[in-house]
């Protein structure tokens, strides 16, 4: 049942994959308006990734102390208005500071974004990240969709990104509004398992941390160079290169659709195990596809699709987990998502630098590895928070296993 609160807060992170779309579709555009070229490019991305790091662990005190919703009231609006600035950046440099604006809020949006979801699952008593991350990838592809069609129909890049900009804003400011005031932190932990205190929870914080940013990486690496690699490995046109990506998200969307039920009647830490197993298998074939001949094109892709569908829920699981085991705690959620964010920024580039010195299939063994140790980490992890988070989110927090 959607609920609505279940629905404004998974509007606000379809509007923030608008946003993201905005900004990502628009790239091809900007650069030609500017003539930025490769190297300038990559370091107004640069810029944005490091200004999303640089900003989560702020987010995750002022979320502690004024809670997601209101961090979000202040920094949706923003987020969305500071889009305007890429749009009418007239040089490289003001391009440059615009992006490191962006990024800022972006990293702030989305800690705050991960703070209201952890509220909503506790106010519920029910899984919900999964979806709400489902539904942001279903606002990134829509986004890009509506973005790459009104530029080829000739409209302005400044005037899309504005308008688009504007409108999800305004829409976002009014669902944000719809969000119930939570109860403070420290009374949300009277009612749950106690939050540990920062020596002892450090260590297992750490090894989310640590998880989130490997599966991040190999996240990263699917998105950024799957296409590429079936490309350059089998000997495919780019068209058909460019199925891989397509796949592994349309695989990634619906496992996380489907990942809140999943979470219903399974523990987390089986979970993870079972989504590792998934996403590991999934690297083996892509890893083995070009030994087998003719039929590596379908194998290879295939593969990617079980690394879409294992990927899609170890980062919900994570979050939500970690939110659950330490109520009250955004400075916690904040660390752990800033670190694995980071894992998804250097990701790529780790790729890249060791296919140029390696060979690309040496490179993709890289993600395959971590994913591998995932499955055999982080379940253990996991199963070590506090009993309510190693039972479905919906079970009585009482301590008791769930059956069935």
């Amino acid at each position: 049942m959607w609920t609505p609160t279940r629905l404004a807060v998974a509007g606000c992170y379809g509007l923030t994959g608008v946003l993201n779309a905005l900004w990502g579709a628009t790239l091809p555009a900007t650069d030609a308006r500017l003539d930025l070229g490769p190297a300038r490019l990559g370091v107004a991305l640069l810029v944005l990734g490091l200004g999303a790091l640089v900003a989560m662990p702020l987010a995750g005190v002022l979320a502690e102390r004024f809670t997601g919703r209101g961090l979000l009231l202040v920094v949706a609006p923003l987020f969305a208005a500071s889009l305007a600035g890429p749009a009418l950046a007239g040089s490289f440099g003001t391009l440059v500071a615009a992006t490191l604006i962006f990024g800022v809020l972006l990293g702030m949006v989305n800690v705050a974004l991960t703070v209201q979801a952890v509220d909503l699952e506790r106010a519920e008593q029910r899984p919900a990240m999964s979806t709400l991350h489902g539904v942001w990838t279903l606002g990134a592809l829509g986004g890009g969709v509506v973005t790459a069609a009104a530029l080829r129909a000739g409209a302005d890049v400044r005037l899309i990104m504005i308008i688009g900009a504007a409108a999800a804003g305004l829409t976002a400011a009014g669902l944000v509004r719809r969000l119930p005031v939570p109860v403070s932190p420290a009374a949300s932990t009277a009612d749950g398992p106690p939050a540990p205190g920062g020596r002892a929870g450090l260590p297992l914080v750490l090894m989310l941390s640590l998880i989130g940013a490997a599966a991040f990486l190999t996240e990263g690496a699917a998105t950024d160079w799957a296409g590429v690699y079936t490309r350059q490995v089998l000997g495919v046109d780019p068209a058909t290169a460019s199925l891989t990506y397509t796949m592994f998200f349309a695989a990634m969307t619906a496992i996380r659709l489907l990942g809140d039920a999943i979470r219903s009647r399974v523990r987390a830490p089986r979970v993870v195990l079972l989504a590792g197993l998934t996403a590991t298998t999934g690297y083996a074939t892509v890893l083995l596809a070009p030994a087998i001949g003719g039929a590596a094109l379908p194998v290879a892709l295939s593969g990617w699709v079980l690394v879409g569908a294992g990927m899609a829920l170890i980062w919900p699981v994570v979050s939500s987990t970690l939110g659950a085991a330490f109520p009250g705690r955004a400075k916690d959620l904040s660390l752990v998502t800033t670190i694995s964010y980071g894992g998804g920024l250097i990701g790529p580039a780790v790729i890249g630098g060791v296919a140029s010195r390696a060979s690309l299939p040496v490179a993709m063994a890289i993600p395959a590895v971590l994913v591998a140790v995932i499955t055999v980490i982080a379940p253990r992890v996991l199963a070590a928070l506090p009993v309510a988070v190693s039972v479905p989110i919906d079970a009585p927090l009482s301590g008791q296993p769930a059956h069935g």
